[in-house]
């Protein structure tokens, strides 16, 4: 579906175009156009691709989908694949942004996705003086946009950590609930980082040395978008690594908390194993036993039980095992 097409020269907006009009403009000397799809169908991608001349192969990426983010050159074309990152409450849903940009146009195919980038368009056409450098601008104001949307992902995952470490430090006992919580953030963050760090790895080949003359001009841009990813990266990596700490750390507070009922569990088995012994030896009904004809022998045993039985039960007291 197309959402946008527009013809661009010196930084200014020329018109909304037909795509069957995109030839003419391309004609015109320091003209570009900015063409934006969703979803795009299968004809309407390979009218554009005639009217552009994009490269077959890029084509067959944009259609089916599921790529890996990268930047790869194709000649005089590069194409770029973002990943749009949407977080619902139990996971995290992939888009993609697929942007062709050449020396004359810029095409945005979105797929999967409902997040819209008409404010990058309207951001671009009031700086016509950056919007002189042509697509290169117009493609690092799409990555600019796109990367910053990572970082409330990424507040809101350690924010969701902090919550978590709250609760195994509660009085609330960790448990199977808490280790499943913390497995989900992680498979989170995992997803966040496949879209976050192939970007830093291939981006680096729009700034600094030889690098496409379509960015050429927006050398320093693409930089700060460079650095916003390594920021990202940074604390995805400081996430993840705080995950498996809390892991480690809700299990041995469980091993600790199922150590503490086994103590207790044997101490009262040890305060009962005596009252058992006892009773049971005095429980043995033989003609010729010690005291049987005492008059306070019932007593006697009694109060022997119950003073070893509190003796322990002091002692185990004392160690902390009650």
């Amino acid at each position: 579906m197309l959402i946008n097409c527009a013809a661009y020269c010196d930084g200014r907006k020329l018109a909304d175009i037909e795509i069957g009009a995109i030839h003419d403009y391309l004609q015109r000397p320091d003209c570009f156009v900015w063409v934006a799809l969703q979803d795009a169908s299968p004809d309407e991608l390979r009218v554009l691709q005639a009217q552009l001349e994009l490269p077959e192969l890029a084509v067959e990426d944009a259609l089916h989908g599921h790529q890996r983010p990268k930047v790869e050159e194709y000649g005089d074309c590069l194409f770029t694949v973002l990943h749009l990152l949407h977080h619902e409450p139990a996971q995290i849903e992939v888009g993609e942004l697929a942007v062709f940009t050449g020396p004359r146009f810029v095409l945005s195919v979105r797929n999967r996705s409902e997040q819209r980038f008409l404010g990058v368009r309207a951001r671009s056409e009031r700086e016509p003086e950056l919007l002189r450098f042509g697509p290169g601008y117009v493609l690092y104001a799409l990555m600019d946009a796109v990367v910053d949307r990572y970082f409330p992902l990424v507040e809101q995952l350690e924010d969701e950590l902090e919550q978590i470490e709250a609760d195994i430090f509660g009085d609330r006992l960790p448990g199977r609930a808490t280790v499943e919580r913390l497995y989900l953030l992680k498979r989170r963050t995992t997803v966040l980082k496949q879209a976050a760090a192939p970007l830093l790895h291939d981006i680096g080949r729009l700034y600094g040395g030889r690098v496409p003359g379509q960015v050429a001009a927006v050398q320093d841009y693409v930089r700060d978008v460079a650095d916003h990813l390594t920021r990202i990266n940074a604390s995805i990596d400081g996430l993840r690594d705080t995950i498996a700490t809390a892991i480690q750390v809700n299990l041995s507070l469980v091993t600790i908390d199922d150590g503490a009922v086994t103590k207790r569990l044997a101490a009262y088995a040890a305060i009962f194993g005596v009252w058992t012994a006892l009773a049971g030896l005095w429980g043995m009904n033989f003609e010729f036993m010690p005291e049987l004809g005492w008059r306070y022998g019932y007593l006697f045993a009694l109060g022997l039980i119950t003073a070893a039985c509190a003796a322990l039960f002091i002692r185990f007291r004392r160690i902390g095992w009650l």
